[in-house]
């Protein structure tokens, strides 16, 4: 092994940034080279991502970071957004974002054409709106002129791979998050879309992680996971094979790696999700509405004229009063944008509950419905695959709120690990080493995390109060209508 250093684009719901990871064949030393916020552009109604400006800010750190002399260069995104190419390989229009609302209604449409069960067996991925194959539908029900020219689709990580090297290729993490992938066969699911009207000619090659794809000015570009939740879980630091994964962020993505897909009507009827992971594992996992909720409180409160840093949020929380109200994070109001901090309120009083009054309260309330939703996702694990689970591991930025760490390890009464907070990253760099031959394979891999420094262990607390409350939630989660 030889000192390698290689570059991870990892792009995110808020923002995006270009990190150099270096590897003196012992340990990884991150180096951030460009940070840049990713906005949203509406037009004409329409909620788009800005991907040329994206582009232009994936350039520029790429280049800042050509004097480390890199090996390669990999990406990673968000799931199910994508891009439709015309004949000539150009871009026809820009990306729409998933929570734009073009998808009203279309779920119904597709269970009309293809029985909610079928998709599920052809799929074996959670039922939401956002879904790629909920988006491409509205464009076939509208009669969209984009599907008339387009040649080539491409999910949000795949076109920036196009426009790095030119090669027109889905990787497999990603592909598996449209909902139109079969996971089993890694193929895609032509009869499905055939039915729904969806032009199958457009999909390309599936690849797997680790595959080179070519190079950009003369650095190689690797595949890792491409999906972010993916790259995050292959960073986490465990030796153990019953442990629990929470990819914490904007979404809250918490589930179990698997060796192949689990579906069946179990899982069908709990709706949960099979993704592709890295080297032949599977994320088995719920997709929960995470820290978006704490993020639009606080750009509400901006709005306001009250400018809270979010420690200054977790401080608050603190200092509220522990377990009066709690809400399902996933019930449809909470997903597009708004003043969630009304919505919670709205929801506590129509369930009947203590309306939360300030801003502190308003934030526990919060932060105890995420732990609440990951203890009720750790229970449905548990009971569709009948695995035991010792340990729950944290990964990604919010692994930087103590308090929803302590929290979580209440609700679930099992021990948690958080760390590292750059998991996704770290995750990325991984793929690219073990392509690379620095790195033997994951479990390598993840003994290199394990002895990073950043880690932090929380011990469950007060925990039968908390089962206590775990009723509660549950009773009042069957009482509205839910994700």
């Amino acid at each position: 092994m030889s000192n390698k250093t290689v570059l991870a684009v990892d792009l995110g719901a808020e923002s995006g940034r270009v990190m150099a990871v270096k590897f003196d064949g012992h340990r990884l030393q991150l180096e951030e080279l460009h940070r840049f916020s990713n906005t949203t552009v509406t037009i004409n109604g329409t909620l788009h991502w800005n991907f040329l400006r994206l582009w232009g800010d994936i350039q520029a750190g790429i280049e800042k970071g050509k004097s480390l002399n890199p090996a390669s260069i990999g990406v990673d995104t968000w799931g199910v957004d994508f891009g439709l190419l015309d004949s000539r390989g150009s871009l026809i229009g820009n990306p729409v974002h998933y929570r734009d609302g073009r998808t009203a209604n279309m779920m119904a449409t597709a269970f009309s054409k293809v029985p909610r069960a079928d998709i599920f067996s052809q799929t074996g991925i959670q039922f939401m709106p956002i879904n790629t194959l909920y988006q491409l539908l509205s464009l076939v029900e509208s009669g969209s002129p984009q599907l008339q020219i387009a040649d080539t689709f491409l999910t949000s990580p795949d076109l920036l791979n196009y426009w790095l090297t030119g090669c027109k290729a889905c990787e497999f993490s990603i592909a598996t998050t449209t909902q139109l992938l079969n996971p089993t066969t890694g193929t895609w699911a032509v009869e499905m879309m055939d039915k729904l009207g969806i032009p199958s000619h457009l999909f390309p090659e599936v690849v797997p992680p680790g595959t080179r794809l070519g190079a950009y000015e003369g650095i190689p570009v690797i595949a890792p996971a491409c999906h972010d939740t993916g790259s995050a879980v292959a960073a986490m630091p465990t030796s153990s094979e019953n442990f629990s994964y929470i990819s914490s962020g904007t979404w809250s993505l918490m589930g179990l790696e698997v060796p192949e897909p689990v579906i069946s009507e179990a899982s069908l009827a709990a709706n949960v999700t099979n993704e592709g992971g890295v080297f032949g594992t599977y994320r088995l996992l719920k997709n929960i509405t995470g820290l978006w909720l704490l993020q639009q409180c606080r750009r509400t409160w901006l709005a306001q004229g009250q400018e809270y840093s979010y420690a200054a949020l977790v401080a608050l929380a603190e200092a509220a009063a522990p377990l009066t109200a709690v809400f399902n994070p996933n019930d449809p109001r909470f997903l597009p944008p708004g003043d969630h901090p009304q919505k919670v309120k709205d929801y506590c009083a129509e369930t009947g509950q203590p309306v939360p009054a300030d801003v502190g309260s308003i934030v526990r309330c919060v932060l105890e419905s995420l732990a609440m939703a990951y203890r009720e996702t750790l229970d449905t694990l548990r009971r569709i695959t009948g695995r035991s689970i010792d340990v729950v591991h944290i990964g990604g930025g919010g692994t930087q709120n103590q308090l929803l760490n302590q929290m979580t390890a209440n609700a679930t009464g099992l021990p948690v690990v958080t760390g590292p907070i750059e998991a996704t990253v770290i995750g990325n760099a991984l793929v690219q080493l073990i392509t690379l031959g620095e790195i033997a394979d994951l479990r390598q891999a993840r003994q290199i995390v394990a002895g990073m420094t950043e880690l932090n262990h929380y011990e469950p607390q007060d925990t039968a109060v908390w089962d206590e409350k775990y009723g509660r939630y549950q009773q009042i989660k069957k009482s509205t209508t839910s994700a």
